[in-house]
């Protein structure tokens, strides 16, 4: 089965992203998986300290991922799978494209203000010519209704 690989961050843009990727894989048959990467920065700490901020980080991520789920699940009848990697986001997804032969499209979100797209859309969008599978890059203001017609 293709899986569509979104990647769940703090970014606005993300519910867009995962909402597109959703909405694919319901029309073609596919599956969703869902990449968090935790920085390693986050855990610069003292050892205690660390593990705690590593344990917290992840039932963060969960709690994310339960809403994302729920809604995949009800609404397009999609359940994702969740999957988080600790280190530096650009090589960890890459990682993951790598170790997963049934990711076939990577979905990003594009953010819409003065900043650019953000950090993974303008780093990744800068290797795209060596990646393995293509890119989608869902607008961050699109709304629902005009991705529902795209998809």
């Amino acid at each position: 089965m293709r899986k569509f690989l979104v990647v769940l961050d703090d970014s606005r843009e993300c519910l867009n992203a995962m909402r597109f990727a959703a909405m694919r894989a319901a029309h073609t048959g596919g599956g969703v998986q869902i990449l968090s990467v935790i920085p390693p920065d986050e855990f610069n700490h003292w050892i205690g300290v660390g593990d705690i901020m590593r344990e917290e980080a992840r039932e963060r991520i969960h709690a994310h991922f339960d809403v994302f789920a729920k809604w995949m699940h009800d609404k397009q009848g999609i359940d994702p799978e969740l999957v988080i990697r600790e280190g530096e986001p650009v090589p960890e997804i890459m990682a993951q494209i790598r170790e997963d032969a049934e990711i076939g499209v990577l979905v990003l979100g594009a953010g819409s203000d003065k900043k650019g797209p953000g950090p993974l859309v303008a780093q990744l969008s800068r290797t795209s010519g060596e990646l393995p599978i293509p890119i989608t890059i869902v607008p961050g203001e699109l709304s629902k209704e005009r991705l529902e017609a795209i998809t």
